[in-house]
């Protein structure tokens, strides 16, 4: 203790951390705010995927070799456009057999029908063998079980050599092109992907934790892509009950709300999804919170003491963060008036000038 450099030092450090030098100190201009009585709500971000209610991968209903074809990968179709043609000369051929067979069967079935109906007009008047009739009858019988057989033959013919086009089921774009003039194709082999831009959504997966919370008709807000700056208001659909094993994970769908501009299958979303019970809690806003490298939390409550108002540490323990405020679990009174600006130098018993947050 009688070391002078000790004697020098004690005395100037002593001086800097005792109450009169809190009191002289200048109060320290400050911005308070009240915490509030909030519905706490748990903020989600996502990141999902827009995809189409119709994306198909089109094939060739039978063999053949690639004619024509109408479109490439970008184009814009409509429902029953064709897009694709095979060589159908074989099967031209073969429905205009199936044609001349089934006209010739249908006269020889009308020829039948006249010779029987002659027949019935003469038979009362015993002009005609009764077993004649029959005959007749037992022929026409079989002429019209042919034709109703080459009717059939036709059909088919017809229905194989309609199937030489292939034709977009629903209107859309095509988005791949897998095949070229006169490559041969044989049945389920794609040709074509076509993807709808209409009726779109977006999927995206929801850790594991949150099922039960996630329903039906719950509201979302989205981006696109790269685009922070515009949030476009979407529902839930559909959540999927299922979890993905290997990633923990399952599956909401969500609609936009109105028409969307520029939204393509494909265009990656950020999804922000709003959960919570309808409970409320104390929340303060967010720039009252400081954090610690050793994991402390606190606020600084601005309280009246002597008729002066004085900072105050308070040790906090924070829940959701969600509207710009977070929720205080423990540590801190509802009633209670934080410091959100002027609070990063703060000491324990400082004097306060404070500015009700947004008053000039």
């Amino acid at each position: 203790m009688s070391n002078p450099f000790y004697r020098r030092w004690m005395v100037p450090a002593l001086f800097f951390f005792s109450p009169m030098t809190l009191a002289q100190t200048p109060a320290a201009p400050v911005v308070v705010a009240a915490a509030q009585q909030a519905e706490v709500v748990q903020v989600v971000q996502l990141t999902g995927t827009v995809t189409a209610q119709r994306d198909a991968r089109l094939s060739v209903a039978v063999a053949g070799l690639v004619e024509s074809l109408a479109v490439d990968a970008g184009d814009h179709v409509e429902t029953g456009e064709a897009i694709l043609q095979l060589d159908a000369e074989l099967a031209e051929q073969q429905y205009r057999a199936a044609e001349a067979a089934h006209a010739r069967a249908r006269h020889a079935m009308e020829d039948a029908q006249r010779r029987l109906a002659e027949a019935r007009r003469l038979a009362p008047q015993q002009s005609i063998a009764e077993t004649a009739v029959r005959d007749l009858e037992s022929e026409v019988a079989e002429d019209e079980a042919e034709l109703s057989r080459l009717r059939a033959e036709l059909a088919y013919r017809k229905g194989v050599l309609d199937r030489h086009t292939v034709r977009a089921p629903f209107s859309g774009v095509i988005g791949a092109r897998s095949v070229e003039l006169g490559e041969w194709v044989a049945p389920g082999a794609a040709v074509m992907s076509l993807v709808s831009t209409e009726d779109l959504r977006l999927d995206f997966q929801v850790p594991e934790d949150y099922l039960g919370r996630v329903a039906k008709g719950n509201k979302v807000q989205f981006n696109l892509g790269a685009d922070k700056e515009n949030a476009y208001p979407g529902t839930v659909i559909a959540a999927v009950p299922v979890t993905d094993p290997t990633a923990r994970t399952f599956l909401v769908r969500v609609v936009p709300t109105g028409e969307i501009s520029g939204l393509l299958p494909g265009m990656s979303a950020n999804v922000t999804l709003r959960l919570g019970d309808g409970q409320k809690g104390t929340a303060v806003p967010r720039d009252a919170i400081l954090r610690y490298p050793d994991g402390r939390v606190i606020v600084w409550e601005a309280v009246s003491e002597n008729g002066a108002l004085v900072a105050r540490e308070r040790l906090v323990q924070p829940g959701f963060d969600f509207d710009g405020l977070i929720e205080i679990r423990s540590g801190l009174d509802e009633n209670a008036r934080v410091v959100v600006e002027g609070n990063e130098t703060l000491r324990n018993g400082q004097a306060l000038d404070a500015r009700a947050s947004g008053a000039r």
